[in-house]
């Protein structure tokens, strides 16, 4: 036995005997070829395919090699019963002593354990009662399972050892996925269709064509997002960097450049609260439109997140969280102002910064100091509007001041071009009429280094290279970001961001 510096459970201290016991026989428990020839679902289609029947035996048996995990077990004296799994499907392993022996038959009853990956070479059939199997003509282990995987039962049931109620502690499976992962199945789900997702989501803007990009990751000015950020050292450059907060400001230096339609799908960082929405690492899509505003973007959101829909789900119908949600097009539309008076009685862009406060207080909302007459809109509607928004709703038309990089609307300055998408009551996009005017843009970051403090989340820093690009000449645009995990928390019907991320941030468990 190894002998290494992590403890075992007795369980563990077993099965690693059981490993030095294959390799006394000359077994390899971790070999470094396997010789697969078909995956589960493969094998089962061929026996379907030649109507192959328990009774015939002959030479023109479908011969196969399969590899999976072992999942149940079951003795019956001179048989054998078991069930291994692949990412494919599942299916019976039927080991007889009159095929193996009677000595191998013994040792895979003592020397195999639930968990273990095994290769089981054999023809395929249908046993009376109609369950496919392979009769196994020999096997052998190519990885041994130290662990047993988390359960909260494993019992004996006639000689069977069989799983039952997968573990279900929230913390534990978010903290080994990979055990969450091996013992249930509707969790691998859920990301198989996560990459549906991405995949529908490409494909739409890919026939429209925008152009996928990649933007640094590490920038030395974070920006496009009121966010604080994750920061870093460079040794060798010896500079401070942070972690991209959104990809706007590299998207739209690509317009500046020539490109017209630009996207990224990738990671964002946000060095701030976790909550069943909020994951400090993130997949975001942004996409940046030249010659087209908010409205277009508004258009083309519609269109394109009922696409995925029914790509994915199979119709633009979607069940969340006992809601049925109708993705196709067109979709509610109304201002922030009148959704603030249809849902809270308030009037918000006529009403004084006291007055505003005062509502604040009388909905018990907390207030910091960095306040801005804006800042007191979107925390007032945050409050009253955004959990009423179930139904695919855009809301249009925010204020100036929490939209730096927004173009204010020709009658009202102090108004820009910008919505948001809800569903299910939670945002889901974001997007503007670019600002593309490079003075105006400059004096927006002035003004707010006066409105926010330096260490404001809301604040954003002077980008002076932005700007540069700005003055070469930036073509009217509109943009659009949407966290990813959001939209597969929709198409999945799951109510915590940390079931749609597969290894989510955790507190340490000290």
């Amino acid at each position: 036995m190894v002998i290494n510096m992590r403890s075992f459970t007795d369980i563990e201290k077993n099965r690693l005997t059981k490993l030095d016991r294959l390799r006394e026989r000359g077994e390899d428990p971790f070999p470094n070829e396997v010789n697969r020839t078909h995956n589960i679902d493969q094998a089962i289609s061929l026996l379907v395919e030649s109507q192959s029947g328990f009774e015939n035996e002959s030479d023109d048996n479908i011969q196969v090699v399969l590899c999976g995990r072992l999942k149940s077990v079951r003795t019956m004296g001179k048989l054998a019963f078991a069930h291994i799994e692949d990412v494919t499907g599942r299916i019976q392993l039927l080991l007889r002593a009159s095929e193996i022996g009677k000595e191998r038959l013994k040792q895979f009853a003592t020397d195999f354990d639930l968990g273990d990956f095994v290769e089981a070479t054999g023809y395929i059939m249908e046993t009376r009662t109609g369950e496919v199997t392979l009769n196994v003509s020999s096997f052998r282990i190519i990885s041994k399972s130290i662990s047993p995987l988390p359960a909260s039962k494993e019992v004996q049931d006639d000689g069977e050892s069989i799983v039952y109620s997968a573990f279900d502690n929230v913390e534990s499976r978010y903290r080994e996925r990979y055990a969450d992962l091996a013992v249930n199945p509707h969790v691998r789900e859920i990301f198989k269709t996560r990459s549906k997702i991405v995949t529908s989501l490409r494909e739409f803007l890919d026939r429209r064509d925008f152009l996928e990009v990649e933007t640094p990751v590490l920038q030395p000015i974070y920006g496009g997002a009121a966010a604080r950020p994750f920061s870093t050292h460079h040794n060798q450059l010896h500079q401070d960097l942070f972690l991209r907060i959104s990809f706007e400001l590299y998207l739209k230096r690509l317009l500046v450049g020539g490109f017209e339609k630009v996207y990224e799908i990738g990671r964002d960082f946000r060095n701030e609260g976790v909550s069943v929405t909020h994951n400090p690492e993130f997949t975001q899509l942004e996409f940046y439109w030249a010659y087209a505003n908010y409205i277009d973007v508004m258009d083309l959101t519609e269109q394109m997140l009922s696409f995925v829909a029914e790509q994915v789900c199979g119709s633009v119908i979607v069940n969340y969280q006992g809601n049925k949600l109708d993705f196709s097009p067109p979709w509610k539309r109304i201002s922030m102002s009148d959704a603030l008076i249809e849902y809270a009685d308030i009037d918000c862009f006529n009403s004084t910064v006291g007055q505003l406060l005062d509502y604040c207080e009388q909905a018990d909302i907390r207030k910091n100091n960095d306040i801005t007459k804006g800042k007191l809109i979107e925390t007032l509607f945050s409050k009253h509007v955004e959990p009423n928004l179930i139904q695919p709703t855009f809301i249009y038309d925010y204020p100036k001041d929490i939209s730096p990089l927004a173009k204010a609307k020709h009658d009202n300055s102090e108004i820009v071009e910008r919505f948001e998408g809800f569903i299910g009551g939670m945002e889901l996009c974001n997007a503007f009429t670019e600002l593309n005017n490079p003075v105006d843009q400059e004096n927006r970051f002035i003004e707010m280094g006066k409105n926010y403090s330096k260490d404001s989340d809301d604040a954003h820093p002077l980008d002076l290279d932005y700007l540069r690009a700005m003055d070469y000449g930036m073509p009217p645009n509109g943009g659009f970001g949407m966290g990813v995990d959001r939209l597969v928390m929709l198409l999945t019907n799951q109510s915590s961001i940390r079931e749609v991320i597969l290894f989510p941030h955790l507190r340490s468990k000290e």
